[in-house]
């Protein structure tokens, strides 16, 4: 027992360690003596901002892919005489790889602008057109790719002292003094090393269980609640309800990226759990909303209230998952898992939500053939009970450390 809590201690105090700033703040001493070197730090911060620029073009290239089906399919089957069985086979073919890509690439924010863009630019532009504008953001990523330096910890992880001096250099830049840095960043690996290798099975010890059940559930909700339906054929969702598609499009786009960067604001204000419970509710409301105006087209109820009731509940519903069920989930799978389990966990989860992901973009045609008002009151189902499993299971993580967080997981 006294063992574990040593391996619980050890692995707060490098959670806690690791929360360090990209940028460190500038010390103030004699400024005779670093007036020099300060000015040379901020000369190469720019090594920083570039390092993360290119980063992120990989999340707006994986959003440009995501984005780029819903307004273009029409399009691709009527150009190439696709069928409705061959359109969408190829469609998922693309996704697939989409996913596989993803799995490197991933920050919500940029994928939700990247997202916007290509629904945007889908409604002025042919497929062909839209194709070639997806590549941007992947030419200044792989050309990035040859002028950022590779990452520090990661150099210092397997080994490689001198790369990982030069590569921490390059980013503080060159006049400025990375011993106590080089020093903390080796002394962080040391200790991480000591730590017990986790394996996929030791995810099922009863001190991890819980953590995964969270990790693994959110994603599980926030993928079945059927938001990659929605994204991928909004457009013929619109059409279907009697809505102009281009205008329901871009009215779309811009109210996601304007609810996901408020959401990342309040994020820390609000804490994790209220964010969540508000967004499924939302959630909940949008589908029910774009089911009854299903429900009313199909029976020939208030027809003339169908278009407005459908692009109001598909505007709920992907404003109330970007407020919170697009990114907290990732935020808390960053925060429940122990440092020594974090990656082996992080990749299980992130599986969950790719399997998810696929699955309901794949199934979507299929539910909304058999009903498409059906399809909607299935996802309210579903995130109804993503509101149980966030009230009864997940912990608020919001200013806590490891141990506090895994004494309020096992509590529970």
């Amino acid at each position: 027992m006294a063992q574990k809590q040593d391996i619980v201690r050890a692995e707060n105090s490098i959670q806690e360690g690791i929360i360090v700033p990209l940028i460190p703040k500038e010390k103030t001493s004699s400024a005779d003596e670093n007036g020099e070197s300060q000015k040379g730090s901020k000369g190469h911060q720019w090594m920083v901002y570039l390092s993360t620029f290119v980063a992120v073009c990989g999340s707006f290239a994986f959003g440009s892919c995501a984005g780029y089906s819903s307004p273009t399919q029409s399009a691709i089957r009527e150009d190439l005489n696709l069928s409705l069985a061959e359109g969408p086979l190829a469609l998922d073919i693309g996704r697939l790889a989409t996913g596989y890509g993803m799995g490197v690439f991933s920050y919500v924010l940029m994928i939700v602008c990247g997202v916007s863009v290509a629904f945007i630019l889908g409604t002025v532009l042919s497929w062909r057109a839209l194709a070639l504008t997806g590549l941007i953001p992947c030419a200044v990523l792989l050309l990035g790719l040859f002028i950022i330096p590779e990452s520090p910890r990661w150099l210092a992880k397997i080994g490689r002292e001198k790369e990982f001096e030069v590569a921490l250099q390059k980013l503080r830049g060159k006049d400025a003094d990375i011993s106590e840095e080089a020093a903390e960043i080796q002394d962080y690996i040391e200790t991480l090393q000591k730590l017990p290798k986790a394996k996929l099975l030791d995810l099922f010890q009863r001190r991890y269980l819980r953590s995964v059940i969270i990790g693994v559930g959110l994603m599980v909700f926030q993928q079945f609640g059927g938001i990659n339906g929605i994204v991928f054929y909004v457009s013929s969702i619109f059409e279907s309800a009697g809505f102009p598609s281009d205008l329901g499009t871009i009215i779309y786009a811009c109210l996601q990226v304007v609810v996901t960067a408020l959401g990342a604001t309040l994020i820390d204000r609000a804490g994790r759990k209220p964010l969540l419970l508000v967004s499924a509710m939302g959630l909940v409301l949008g589908c029910l909303l774009t089911g009854l105006s299903f429900y009313f087209k199909t029976y020939q109820i208030a027809v003339k209230a169908a278009p407005a009731l459908a692009v109001t509940g598909i505007l709920l519903y992907v404003g109330a998952f970007s407020a919170g069920m697009g990114a907290v989930p990732w935020v808390i799978m960053s925060e429940i898992f122990p440092i020594n389990v974090k990656g082996v966990a992080g990749s299980l989860a992130t599986l969950m939500n790719w399997f998810g992901a696929w699955a309901v973009s794949y199934t979507f045609n299929f539910l909304m053939s058999w009903s498409s008002y059906g399809t909607f009151i299935l996802y309210a189902v579903i995130n109804a009970l993503a509101i149980l499993f966030v009230t009864m299971v997940v912990p608020e993580t919001k200013g806590r450390t490891l141990e506090q967080i895994q004494a309020a997981i096992n509590s529970s």
